[in-house]
């Protein structure tokens, strides 16, 4: 669980959550979960952004991605266009599922084109929120995609939670239908998250979240 115990502006007491939803099962817990998830994660967005959002929900597989797609605020003209204002994810939910036959692989890397390395230097991936192992996909307008450091994206040790992302990633793939979500956490205007909060609701019915640094 993420180490406050008492939830601050932008946090989420997933506990408390997951003990509401102790006196449902099956199915009905699934589901009330998943929806008192997405009310929480949308409250706490707006808790951490002060600007004008346009959150939708959009469902890509067995996943629901609450986006904040500000670019059709500009393109409507409600605000003026601010290249420090980036559309990007709220909340990735749902349940694991097998990888699609064929990665998109083309379009992920004309995701940010040749310029991430560039901007963000050598230690930068393009990173899924839910990963194509367990069900993630890229599929057109990239709601999925963020800028993740590599040896976190990657598992490896050189990230001091690396290894632990992978066993949850790797977790959710291995046992499909598990219940998890990704929840990036802003500090800035941009869409690349300074943490992640990554949620697994295990097979003996443990919830088991962590939160992994982005910067």
């Amino acid at each position: 669980m993420p180490p406050s115990d008492i939830p601050g502006p932008g946090e989420i007491d997933y506990r408390a959550l997951f003990d509401a939803s102790a006196e449902r099962s099956g199915e009905d817990r699934m589901e009330w979960l998943k929806e008192e998830l997405i009310y929480a994660a949308c409250d706490a967005y707006l808790a951490m952004t002060g600007r004008p959002t346009a959150i939708a929900c959009i469902a890509q597989g067995t996943f629901d991605y609450i986006y904040d797609d500000y670019a059709s605020l500009e393109a409507q003209g409600l605000v003026p266009p601010n290249p420090t204002m980036e559309a990007r994810l709220v909340l990735a939910v749902g349940r694991s599922a097998p990888r699609l036959p064929k990665r998109d692989d083309a379009r992920l890397r004309g995701w940010a084109g040749p310029t991430l390395r560039e901007a963000y230097g050598p230690g930068w991936d393009r990173g899924h929120f839910i990963a194509y192992a367990m069900g993630g996909v890229v599929d057109g307008f990239e709601l999925n995609v963020f800028v993740q450091r590599r040896a976190l994206n990657r598992g490896w040790k050189a990230h001091p939670k690396g290894p632990l992302y992978r066993r949850m990633e790797d977790y959710c793939a291995h046992n499909r239908g598990t219940f998890c979500f990704s929840r990036p956490v802003y500090v800035d205007e941009s869409a690349k998250p300074a943490s992640i909060d990554f949620g697994v609701l295990k097979s003996d019915r443990e919830l088991w979240v962590e939160q992994f640094d982005n910067r």
